[in-house]
Formats: structure tokens, sequence, C-alpha cells
């Protein structure tokens, strides 16, 4: 068999044929888009996309993530809720206490339940229409993390879901979170840190620059703004705890994010508990920020924290949605919703430094 680079095809071409095949070519050239890419201009029209500053994903992160997500879908399956879980209730929503590592769809399945409450119905196991009809409203307010605990509150009509969404749209509503974190001791007390947040080329969260707001990212998304305020409450046990109240911006403590964090990596590893207040309500926002200032979250590996610590491996990270503030969309009245604090929270304020 001849090789392939011998083999050299030819083309006979009819004296007619000549003009029809070049009078298509330039017919096709000429309705061609100048301004797609070509093999000349292909270079010059590259698009310049801003750079993450955060670091990309783990390795070690995709096999843990994977096991706790198997884990969390277990959990979930047989997730009921019960009157304890329940922090405020009135006719047009309800607000509940949402453990670590269930899905927030599985805490809304177990919302008719709880409403049905100890009625025959419910304990024949059989919904009326009715019943059924005015279920069927359920709807999320606001969504956590799988393994972020606290507060979660679930509207019980459209009407009322759309006016709280949109609360919670236009940033209406007022958030605190706990977090465990490991890393150096921080040197402020209080501190605001304004960055961009998007989506790079492989799909992960990162942390941009404040400056590259507005810029398109690889997915066709564009870098958005994200502000967090944080306090201090507590350096290894060291600390005492205040309930959560409006933290105002300092302006002498904010970072505007425009470069990488410089970390130092050899740098003492302490057991931190912090207050966030998220100003924006971007996806894993709390997360991202406390691994720019040095501090992941414990247990979180996704974002460097830490997976084993003082001899304990974790089965998620230690994040909690302490409250929720906001006007009523029916009353108009004021509403605070406060979760208790996890063990890990009261764990950390009571130990001493070792």
């Amino acid at each position: 068999m001849l090789p392939l680079s011998s083999f050299h095809p030819t083309f006979t071409l009819t004296p007619k044929a000549v003009p029809r095949f070049r009078k298509t070519f330039f017919s096709l050239a000429s309705m061609s888009n100048p301004t797609e890419p070509t093999s000349q201009n292909a270079p010059q029209m590259q698009q310049n996309y801003p750079t993450p500053l955060s670091p990309p994903l783990p390795a070690i992160s995709k096999d843990i993530e994977l096991t706790r997500a198997m884990s969390a879908s277990s959990k979930s399956s047989l997730y009921k809720l019960s009157r304890s879980d329940v922090l405020y209730e009135d006719e047009w929503l309800v607000a509940v206490n949402k453990p670590q590592g269930v899905y927030c769809e599985s805490v809304l399945a177990s919302v008719p339940c709880l409403l049905a409450g100890d009625s025959a119905e419910s304990k024949s196991g059989r919904l009326s229409e009715g019943t059924k009809l005015n279920l069927l409203e359920l709807h999320l307010a606001n969504r956590l993390d799988r393994d972020t605990s606290g507060v979660m509150v679930i509207t019980k009509s459209h009407k009322v879901a759309s006016k709280l969404v949109k609360a919670f749209t236009d940033h209406k509503v007022s958030k605190t979170y706990i977090a465990l974190c490991i890393g150096p001791a921080p040197k402020w007390k209080r501190i605001t840190i304004i960055s961009g947040h998007g989506r790079s080329k492989f799909g992960a969260w990162r942390v941009y620059a404040a400056s590259d707001v507005g810029r398109v990212l690889p997915g066709g998304s564009v870098v958005r703004d994200m502000v967090t305020s944080f306090e201090v409450l507590s350096v290894n046990g060291e600390g005492s705890f205040k309930e959560p109240s409006e933290l105002q911006e300092d302006e002498e403590n904010n970072i505007v994010v425009e470069k990488k964090a410089v970390l130092d990596a050899d740098a003492e590893k302490n057991e931190i508990l912090v207050r966030a207040f998220p100003r924006s309500g971007r996806t894993h926002q709390i997360r991202l920020h406390c691994q720019y200032l040095g501090i992941s979250i414990k247990g979180d590996v996704k974002y460097e924290g830490v997976y084993e610590w003082n001899g304990k491996r974790y089965d998620g990270h230690e994040l909690h949605a302490e409250s929720l503030s906001f006007e009523h969309p029916i009353t108009g009245c004021p509403v605070m919703v406060q979760a208790p604090l996890p063990l890990w929270a009261t764990q950390a304020l009571q130990s001493s430094s070792k």
C-alpha cells in the first residue's frame, strides 16, 4: 500500500467550470463577516479577559467535595423539619434553622408536613386538594450552601415571594454570618473588603480586582461588585460574643482589591471567630473573601480551608447564617430573625488559647 503522503489527487477543471468556480469563491468571500476571527485577524480579535486574583480550586477538594455531596444527598433524603427548627412564623412566611449538610431543596420539601402539623390529614399522610394547592406556592426566599447552617425563609404565596425576593435583590435585607476561620491573627478589629466577583474559564468562582467590575469573562458573564464587612469576635477563645447589630463601614479600614494577596505561609495559625456582613449577594462571597484575607473558613477545602485540625477531620465548612433583618412584605413592620449559634461557635468562644 502506498503511503498517504504519496497520494496526490488531481482535479481537472473545464474551461466553463473555471469562471463559475471563481465567481462562487469571490461571492462567498464577499459575504464573510469582517468582524469574525480569521487566520489573518484572529490574534488581534482575542478577548483580553480579566485575571482572577484568588487561587484555583485545590486538587484535594474534588474528591472531598464529592464525598460530602454523596453524604448530604443521603442525609437530605431522610430530613424532616420539626417545630423546634422554626425561628419565626406568621400567615405569610416561615423562617427555619437549616442544619449543616442538608440541601435547601430538602428543607423546602419538608415544609408542607410541618405546616400541616398534627392535623388528621397530616397524620393520615393524605392532604386535601385545598391544602396541596396552597403548598404549591411555597418558595425559598433565600438559599444557603449545602454545608452552611442557619436562617432560611420560606414564603407561603407567590405574592409574598415576589416582594421578598425583590427586597433581597435590592439589598434591602441585612444579613449576618458567623464563621470559624484558621489563619494568622488579624491586625484589624473591623474591616471592609471591596472586590470583583465572577467565574473563571474553568467555572470556579474567583475574586477579581475591583477595577475589573463590568468586564466580560470567558463564559460571557461579567465581573460584578462584591463587598463584605468583617468584625473579629475572638482569637483562640480570647474575646467576647455580642449580639448582631449593623456594622458601620469604616473608611480607614477598607481594602479595595487590585492585586493578589500577599500571605505568609509560615505564619502562626489561630482559630478566629468572625462575624460577616455581606453587602452584596454573590455566590460564596464570605468564603472567597475569607480566603483572600488569609483566614479561610475551617473545613472549606474548596477555598483552602483546613480539612483536618488538631487531629479532627471536618465534614463541611463552619459557616452559619446568623440573622436576617427586613421589612415585612405585607405588614411593613421590621422583622429580625436570628438562629442560635451552632456548637462549633459556642465551643470556639469557650476554648482557651493553647
